[in-house]
């Protein structure tokens, strides 16, 4: 294993950031306030580069249009999450002896705050984060602030380096991030659940899970883990984590978080009595499942009762998961763009079984090597219609066929218009896309603002 990250070995060498999306933007920023010299590798045209060129400091150098071999002249890299493991130059530069560090682990090097929680987990995992957040805002004292970063959209780079030394740093950590992660240390992890998922990128479910279980690895006797008793893959994980195990799942005498009778119960090691509290106002069975997990997390880090009732009392979701953006001649329409796998748009389907047939879909998008036969249940009881958009549309209609009408429609506007056209009233239109945004859009968050403008001007008309 690479050793970790300590920025003063490398002090005023020349750095290499790898990828300049939101967190290589970043990390470049930040190496810069640190003192480092930076190189910028992006394989993108030097032109389609101006707007980061404009972003960066002028300290920063660039390259556009692929990794040349001057990256190898660097002290050590950042790659940014979601570069496969397998490029030309991570094996250039890994026969040169140059070290190659995430994002993620970098930013934590230059932050203050001891106090590390960290979820991931295939699905679920935002929604987690952004609920333990706000159970720590609620309950952390005066002086203690709870910071917010990581997969979530905010760079860590751009957040843990302003940290002080009583902050909580709350991160949602990708298999992306935690796999370029030589050490990773949260004080409180959970790892929510784990189907196939980044496969064309990890390259099968052994390296997946490999990754995911770096939330853990260097977790010590002092720190807790929390898992999905439920789900076989998380609870076989669990048995190799070195930390204390608290579960959330299905009532036992094993399981330190579960719901019963419309109430969340939590009763860790040591407690007389389990808490009872009301469930955040969340659609289907997974938003109990993160609900349980923040929980966990928040009592294991010493939060009381009172701030996780309130935060649960408060929290509305997160936007394009599940969200609610309008609705058109009488039809709902549900912006769920976050949803990047099969098993979340699984989960999205879930949250509104037993209202019949009324669902018309849109499917779609860049294709992640899962197939998308586990949606047939759910489609047999909930779908009306299917609109397919992307680059993975063959490959869904052939996996999908027989069962409802499926419509190619090519891109995202001709899905809406068809689906509003052929629509009635009381029926709902969800986006859920199962499949990454990379082919159409720049990320999800912007297929999903696209979509709510299309419903919009579709509402005004």
């Amino acid at each position: 294993m690479a050793r970790a990250f300590d920025p003063r070995s490398f002090r005023k060498k020349l750095a290499g950031v790898l990828g300049l999306g939101k967190s290589g933007e970043a990390a470049a920023r930040l190496l810069v306030r640190k003192g480092f010299r930076v190189l910028g590798s992006d394989s993108r045209p030097r032109a389609e580069l101006k707007k980061a060129l404009q972003r960066l400091p002028p300290k920063v150098s660039l390259e556009g249009g692929g990794h040349s071999d001057r990256l190898l002249s660097c002290a050590f890299v950042v790659k940014s999450p979601g570069l496969k493991p397998d490029l030309p130059i991570l094996k250039r530069l890994a026969e040169k002896g140059v070290p190659v560090y995430s994002e993620l682990e970098v930013a934590l090097a230059f932050s203050k705050a001891k106090d590390l929680v960290a979820i991931t987990g295939t699905n679920g995992k935002t929604t987690t984060t952004a609920l333990t957040w706000e159970i720590f805002k609620a309950g952390l004292p005066r002086g203690r602030r709870a910071l917010l970063a990581g997969n979530v959209g905010v760079p860590a780079c751009a957040v843990a380096p302003g940290s002080k030394l009583r902050d909580v740093l709350v991160v949602e950590a990708s298999s992306y991030q935690l796999e370029d992660s030589a050490h990773f240390e949260p004080r409180a992890a959970a790892v929510l659940n784990l189907t196939a998922d980044h496969l064309d990128h990890h390259g099968s479910m052994a390296a997946y899970l490999a990754a995911k279980a770096k939330v853990f690895r260097e977790q010590g006797p002092g720190d807790s883990c929390v898992f999905n008793a439920d789900d076989p893959a998380v609870y076989g994980l669990s048995r190799s984590c070195p930390s204390r195990r608290l579960y959330f799942g299905a009532p036992g005498p094993h399981v330190h978080a579960w719901e019963e009778k419309g109430k969340l119960h939590f009763k860790l090691p040591g407690w007389g009595k389990a808490v009872a509290l009301a469930p955040p106002g969340l659609p289907g069975r997974h938003n109990l499942e993160n609900a349980m997990a923040a929980g966990l997390l928040a009592f294991a880090r010493g939060i009381e009762p009172a701030a996780v009732r309130k935060a649960f009392k408060a929290f509305r979701g997160v936007p394009h998961r599940i969200q609610d953006c309008g609705t058109v001649r009488g039809v709902r329409c549900v912006d769920d763009s976050k949803a990047t796998n099969v098993d979340s748009t699984l989960m999205a389907l879930k949250a509104f079984d037993g209202g019949g047939k009324r669902l018309l879909l849109i499917l779609g998008g860049l294709h992640k090597g899962a197939p998308y036969a586990p949606l047939k249940p759910e489609i047999e009881r909930s779908v009306k219609g299917i609109l397919t958009i992307g680059a993975a549309a063959r490959r869904i209609e052939e996996d999908l066929s027989g069962l409802v009408p499926i419509f190619p429609c090519g891109d995202l506007p001709t899905a809406v218009d068809a689906a509003l056209r052929v629509a009635a009233k009381g029926d709902v239109l969800l986006l859920s896309p199962a499949c990454a945004s990379f082919d159409q859009f720049r990320d999800f968050e912007d297929r999903g603002r696209r979509f709510q403008d299309l419903v919009r001007a579709a509402g005004a008309r």
